[in-house]
């Protein structure tokens, strides 16, 4: 018979003989799993890998449109708020609401061309406009969001990520004082600003000669790339004819109000200017010529400044609009009282620009 100690030793032999077989049934199991997911996956890839998988998968695919779509439109010549909105595919209350929000913002009431428009746009909901951009210039945008579940966007002016930069130029002027600002990179507005503000003491036709000179500091605006996206304001410039120096100086007498004086302190600004128009020629003085249409000799008493069709025009001086209109001989014309003494003319105009009317 078994005695007390051989029946302790069989008990510790089988717990042990139990716990082996538990662990051989564990390994055995992890194994099987293992080699069941592995081989799950090896089916899986070849299953993409089939071409007629490929083929159903893409043909599905093809026919599902993306919930949201993104539109980006450039405006040209002849847009309007109206024609840009009439291309989208929304529906009528889409439209309205679009116009009503812009009708808000005055800074929008003018539609220019290249200006960049934004819209993202819900498919799965009645598509409905979620949010849109309109550029209002090159330093600024803005931003419509739509409040949810409401017909009602809501609206913020957006400056866009610009450094500005003082940039100094200089040359001499060995063509035309036009030529060499723009071969010296100087963009064309600038240009138009420095003879603006010089117009009041220069003839741009008689007073600038060959390798007369011209120095001018003013602001840029670039993006991340460097690259120019506007300019500023003239803070420095001076105009060297015939070795006398003609300085002038920005400063701001009142909060964003500013204008240009000498080195003496005197405004630069007279009652008129002296060529009220960007790149003008001088086509005929005081005098009796020839008229033009009629064919003959009559007493002609001012001057004429002709330019390229399409060229800016600079009024001389502040005024009142007395006339824009058709003016016989003159053909389609802008006429201005600055005061009790003077007027000018601006005749022989290719069109008129939509605000200008008599009165303004």
């Amino acid at each position: 018979m078994f005695n007390s100690n051989n029946l302790n030793k069989i008990k510790v032999y089988a717990h042990f003989i139990w716990l082996i077989l538990l662990m051989s049934i564990s390994v055995l199991v992890i194994n099987y799993y293992n080699q069941y997911q592995k081989n799950q996956v090896e089916y899986l890839i070849k299953s993409l890998d089939n071409i007629y998988l490929h083929k159903s998968l893409k043909n599905i695919t093809s026919k599902l449109k993306p919930r949201y779509i993104k539109i980006n439109y450039i405006s040209k010549a002849g847009d309007t708020y109206e024609s840009i909105i009439n291309n989208l595919k929304i529906n009528k209350i889409e439209k309205k609401l679009f116009l009503k929000s812009i009708a808000k913002h005055k800074s929008l009431k003018i539609l220019g061309t290249g200006k960049k428009f934004f819209f993202k746009i819900d498919q799965m909901n009645k598509s409905k406009i979620l949010e849109f951009k309109i550029e209002t210039g090159k330093k600024n945008e803005m931003y419509f969001s739509r409040i949810l579940d409401k017909e009602i966007f809501s609206s913020k002016l957006i400056e866009k990520n610009f450094s500005k930069e003082i940039t100094y130029k200089e040359a001499v002027i060995t063509n035309s004082l036009y030529n060499s600002a723009i071969n010296l990179g100087i963009k064309p507005n600038v240009i138009i600003e420095f003879a603006r503000l010089y117009g009041f003491q220069v003839d741009f036709q008689r007073d600038i000669w060959k390798n007369d000179s011209f120095q001018i500091i003013y602001e840029e605006f670039k993006n991340e790339k460097g690259n120019v996206v506007d300019t500023g304001d003239i803070i420095y410039a001076n105009l060297n004819l015939q070795n006398t120096d003609l300085q002038l100086y920005k400063f701001e007498y009142e909060k964003n109000k500013i204008d240009y004086f000498d080195e003496n302190g005197k405004s630069v600004r007279k009652t008129l200017m002296k060529t009220p128009i960007n790149g003008a020629r001088l086509s005929s003085s005081f005098g009796k010529r020839k008229h033009p249409i009629l064919g003959y000799n009559k007493l002609h008493t001012g001057t004429d400044f002709a330019s390229p069709k399409g060229t800016p025009i600079m009024a001389s001086g502040d005024g009142i609009i007395s006339r824009a209109k058709w003016c016989g001989g003159g053909g389609n014309c802008i006429k201005i009282k600055h005061n009790s003494v003077y007027q000018t003319v601006y005749a022989h105009l290719s069109k008129f620009g939509k605000r200008y009317k008599k009165g303004c």
